[in-house]
């Protein structure tokens, strides 16, 4: 009788593991093919010569060609004259508002969970009020601030507003992660004569390391994907980013929408070859062999 029961209990596991995949399959492909139909329906776009593919319907165009992405590769069109200019101002942007909230974000956590242990609640808390305040209600402060300092259409204006949107947020995320360090390395460290600079240095950034690669894509993707403060704080041809350029498209009602979409799928690039190039990173843990070395 229990060899039956527990035999049934075994059959009705199995079916039960064979349902939990099978349903986290067809989820994992809904939720693919949800991901992946806006950027399907840009490539029908630039693909067709018209770009009207997605306004006919057609799964396919009927005589695709590459003619929008040449025409961003070698700037063959007016409205891309000057496309790599902007792209190049767009990944500087991007780069050093990664780094900043990277370097500023360790910093903080460094010395808030490892050396102002009492008042790291206070200070973070305090941190995060920022994120209350709209984004849009800070716009014109920014743009005054800015131009007191004579950082106006400059791209370092573009950069400290991204910095200092992101950095609350990497504070609070390295913060947490910064707990799953043991204390007892710094005091081994300074048992042996290490400084706090070395201690940092040589302990804390090389186990933060998943974190830091977390962090820094996401600082990355919000200057990337950021419109508002570039809009207002860049005005000079030679200081335009990709994401402005982009928007000056639908300023225009007869552009061929095959132009806009092709430099929108270069323009997206970037972000998605840096987290295939971080991804170990983040998949890596306090318990890899890289970081017990």
């Amino acid at each position: 009788m229990s060899v039956a029961l527990s035999s049934r209990r075994r059959s009705i596991h199995r079916w039960r593991r064979r349902a939990d995949a099978v349903g986290s399959a067809v989820l994992s492909v809904a939720l693919l093919v949800w991901w992946l139909l806006p950027i399907y329906n840009m490539l029908l776009i630039a693909l067709d010569p018209e770009g009207e593919t997605e306004f006919k319907g057609d799964l396919w165009p009927s005589d695709p060609t590459l003619k929008a992405f040449a025409g961003v590769f070698f700037e063959g069109y007016w409205y891309l004259k000057d496309f790599w200019l902007q792209f190049g101002n767009s990944f500087f942007i991007g780069a050093m508002t990664m780094v900043l909230t990277a370097l500023i974000g360790s910093l903080g956590s460094f010395a808030l969970g490892r050396m102002w242990r009492g008042r790291a609640g206070v200070i973070s808390t305090a941190a995060l009020l920022l994120y209350t305040v709209p984004v849009y209600f800070l716009v014109i402060p920014f743009y005054l601030l800015m131009h007191k300092y004579g950082l106006n259409d400059t791209l370092w204006a573009v950069i400290a507003a991204n910095v200092t949107f992101a950095v609350p947020y990497a504070l609070l995320i390295l913060q947490w992660y910064g707990r799953l360090v043991p204390l007892e390395l710094d005091d081994a460290a300074r048992i042996d004569g290490a400084t706090p600079v070395q201690v940092y240095m040589r302990i804390y950034l090389p186990l933060m390391a998943p974190a830091l690669a977390v962090i820094g894509i996401l600082a990355f993707l919000t200057a990337w994907n950021e419109y508002l403060y570039q809009f207002i704080l860049l005005s000079s041809p030679g200081n335009k980013t990709v994401a402005i350029s982009l928007a000056t498209f639908f300023d225009n009602e007869y552009t061929p929408w095959n132009y806009p979409a092709a430099a929108s799928l270069i323009y997206a690039l970037p972000p998605i070859v840096l987290f295939f190039a971080v991804r170990r990173c983040i998949a890596a843990g306090l318990g890899s062999r890289r970081f017990r070395q």
